[in-house]
């Protein structure tokens, strides 16, 4: 029997997880919770371009939860551990690209709450991404089965962000085009971001036996040296256009794992920065020392405009979430970290009709 989901957000990640979820053999897309009115009533084939399903969009909790629900796939861009434990309660387990990469680091309210609904609906909660996610955690983890010892974990993510049309995230969650003065680690919408990053660091050394004493946040911020357009925004010259983050777990006072962003918007990096090639690189120092570089792309193969390649690491970010979710419905109840479940894929992904 097909494990029953419910698709909650239908933005760039949610359109791709719900294709996601159409595709997979072994899952069945049982609702589609919306947050427009737009959406709602609209078929879910109708959102992705896909044929009718005959399941529609909805705005209505409860009639998302009434039936059988095996799993929510929730990915919203900004989480509610209100609606979460909603969910939880009602004996349906979570995936989410959206925060609880390591439940144990978060805010203690949040996590005792999560926790018992889990214990009330005997469900499970799991996190899970790409960056935070399998770039941050899966690979590095799979990476460290070759080594017999590992002094360092890096994880670098190089991006330029006028690449990407939303501006609604790059300007307002993320702040580019603010007033330097204004964008510190503090701010709530990055404070929001940069602990999801610190999870996962947190997660890391738990997994690898780090033992770490403290996880630290930096972040540098660059000015644009000119008047940018950005998808019909302008990003002023002297506003921020590069943020340069780091997370660094330390075990006295040495530093063992480290998480780095390097995000621009148009602007070249400053001669300081480390320059990795633009995607992810994980190196491990250790015995051997290993280093992977990994880049998602729409094809390398095929002539596809720029935007699909960009929308890539939303369909990456997606899948690693869909085929979690047999793995997360077998788990026990509780929180299930990425270290915790087994190595999840797509089992019939070569065989899909949309490649």
């Amino acid at each position: 029997m097909p494990y029953r989901v419910v698709q909650w957000a239908t933005g760039a990640v949610g359109r791709e997880a719900l294709r996601g979820i159409l595709d997979h053999p072994d899952l069945e897309l049982v609702g589609v919770k919306a947050y427009s009115e737009n959406k709602k009533g609209v078929d879910a084939g109708v959102l992705v371009d896909r044929p009718h399903t005959g399941i529609t969009a909805t705005t209505d909790i409860d009639q998302l939860l009434t039936n059988t629900v095996d799993c929510v796939l929730y990915t919203p861009r900004t989480p509610s551990v209100d609606d979460v434990c909603r969910i939880l309660s009602s004996g349906a387990n979570v995936v989410t690209t959206a925060f609880a990469f390591h439940p144990a680091s978060t805010e203690p309210a949040d996590r005792d709450r999560l926790l018992a609904a889990c214990r009330t609906g005997g469900s499970s909660l799991h996190g899970t991404g790409l960056n935070p996610g399998n770039l941050g955690a899966v690979l590095p983890l799979a990476m460290a089965g070759m080594c017999r010892d590992i002094s360092a974990v890096t994880i670098q993510e190089r991006a330029d962000w006028s690449m990407y049309d939303s501006v609604d995230i790059t300007f307002g969650q993320m702040m580019f085009g603010a007033d330097p003065a204004d964008v510190t680690a503090e701010v709530p919408s990055l404070a929001y971001t940069s602990d999801l990053f610190r999870q996962q660091v947190w997660l890391l050394g738990e997994s690898l036996g780090a033992d770490l004493d403290e996880v630290t946040t930096e972040l540098e911020i660059v000015p644009a040296s000119v008047d940018r357009d950005v998808f019909g925004t302008t990003l002023k010259a002297g506003t921020v256009a590069g943020q340069r983050w780091r997370w660094t777990g330390r075990r006295a006072g040495q530093a063992v794992i480290q998480v780095e962003t390097l995000w621009t918007v148009g602007e070249r990096q400053p001669k300081h920065w480390p320059t990795p090639q633009h995607g992810w690189t994980i190196t491990i120092e250790g015995t051997p020392s290993i280093q992977a570089h990994v880049v998602t792309l729409a094809s390398f193969v095929r002539d596809v405009p720029l935007s699909d390649h960009v929308q890539a690491a939303s369909v990456a970010t997606a899948m690693q979430a869909v085929n979690a979710v047999p793995a997360v419905c077998q788990a026990a109840p509780g929180f299930v970290t990425m270290a915790d479940i087994p190595f999840v894929w797509n089992r019939a992904a070569a065989g899909s009709p949309h490649l």
